[in-house]
């Protein structure tokens, strides 16, 4: 009975070891769930093996234990207040009125947008035949692996869908979210002659907090518009990837997605 007690922290990382394999190789977009299947692995790991050694270092192994434990429960509120936040700003203010509206782009596959870019056509849709004064601008470049530009992609679905084309106008040039706000209110200047104070900002749940800072870096007030992610999957391996670009903006900013 001891024996297997000791063996079950093994079993538990054999079975992480073999997710983290599958969502990292086998299925696409979720590497980063792959990433915390081996941080938990290294977390069981530590207690176990400081447990084995305990005997032959009775003085060292405790402390050391208490040092890792202290900085993995801050590591976790740390954790988790971000993932609040995040959260929080999730909901967003879809019912609020803008006059423009930019619609961040996502993955375009050889076979068609992607199921985090379909989200946001798809919202995109419901909000302009909503509102229907505003106009969109759809933003994103095109990756050296997609077949073309994001920006193109999210036109010609809006088209199909009964949007107005001259409501929608196409920034095709933006790699980062960065990119997406600042070439964005270039484009409403260059077109109208005066730059907004206000934006509108339509991306998935999870990523209207990050979106909102880059807003606020560009000194413009945000009003988050959410796409509702269609695939609980991917929507708990992205909320949990925010918490990681969060703070990657906070410590080190910079102009990336």
């Amino acid at each position: 009975m001891k024996a297997s007690f000791h063996l079950l922290p093994w079993l538990i990382c054999g079975i992480l070891a073999a997710l983290a394999f599958v969502l990292k190789f086998i299925l696409p977009g979720y590497s980063f769930s792959a990433l915390v299947c081996c941080c938990l692995m290294g977390i069981i790991g530590f207690y176990e093996i400081t447990r084995t050694l305990l005997p032959v270092f009775p003085a060292w192994m405790p402390l050391l234990r208490k040092i890792f434990t202290v900085f993995l429960i801050l590591g976790l509120l740390v954790v988790g207040i971000t993932e609040c936040i995040i959260i929080k700003a999730s909901f967003g203010s879809p019912k609020e009125q803008v006059e423009y509206l930019v619609v961040l782009g996502a993955k375009v596959r050889n076979d068609g947008p992607s199921v985090s870019l379909w989200d946001r056509i798809y919202a995109a849709a419901d909000y302009m035949e909503e509102h229907p004064d505003v106009i969109a601008v759809v933003s994103g470049g095109q990756g050296t692996d997609e077949p073309m530009t994001e920006a193109q992609a999210m036109y010609d679905e809006l088209v199909k869908l009964g949007v107005d084309p001259e409501r929608i106008w196409l920034e095709d040039k933006a790699t980062s979210t960065w990119e997406n706000m600042h070439f964005t209110l270039d484009l409403i200047e260059e077109k109208t002659g005066e730059r907004p104070t206000k934006l509108g900002v339509l991306s998935s749940e999870y990523h209207l907090f990050r979106a909102s800072l880059f807003a606020d870096a560009c000194g413009v007030d945000f009003v988050g518009i959410p796409a509702r992610t269609s695939r609980f999957s991917q929507m708990a391996n992205h909320f949990m990837r925010e918490v990681a670009g969060v703070w990657h903006y906070i410590l080190l900013g910079g102009q990336y997605d």
